[in-house]
């Protein structure tokens, strides 16, 4: 079997720091957080952005950046901007999806990602070609045995 490629999409990062007294929010934090484990431990590939780069570098909260800037390191893989990437977007977008959200799934499936992990309810409703949107609770759930 060989290893999945994800992409955790800035919500996903951001789970964490979300309310915890909702049960929801916080699986699909410890979710995330078995996910990451996992990422660590060389179960998956871990793929970066361009745009997780914009997204968290304008988060005002500086414990929020710090604490998920350190995985673009962790990542095995890179995805610069291109003007590839900007026409997939804009294309994406055509389906309902906002600009930057269209970025993030453009930049998973120019990288040939497996997956792309989000909390996002309303990406979470769209079939896009090229890539499954899942959030973390489903990914284990679908995932788990195939390791």
């Amino acid at each position: 079997m060989a290893i999945l490629k994800i992409y955790l999409d800035n919500c996903s990062y951001n789970r964490p720091f979300d309310d915890q007294s909702q049960m929801k929010i916080r699986l699909e934090t410890e979710a995330k957080l078995y996910i990451q484990q996992n990422t660590r431990e060389g179960k998956y590939l871990l793929c970066w952005s361009f745009m997780l780069d914009y997204e968290n570098g304008k988060n005002p909260y500086r414990e929020k950046q710090n604490a998920i800037s350190p995985w673009k390191d962790i990542s095995e893989d890179y995805c610069p901007s291109s003007k590839s990437i900007l026409t997939h977007g804009k294309e994406i977008m055509k389906s309902g999806i906002k600009n930057e959200d269209a970025l993030h799934i453009s930049c998973a499936i120019e990288r040939n990602c497996d997956y792309f992990i989000t909390t996002d309810k309303k990406l979470l409703n769209k079939n896009i070609e090229g890539i499954d949107i899942i959030n973390p609770i489903d990914f284990i759930r679908e995932t788990e045995d195939l390791k």
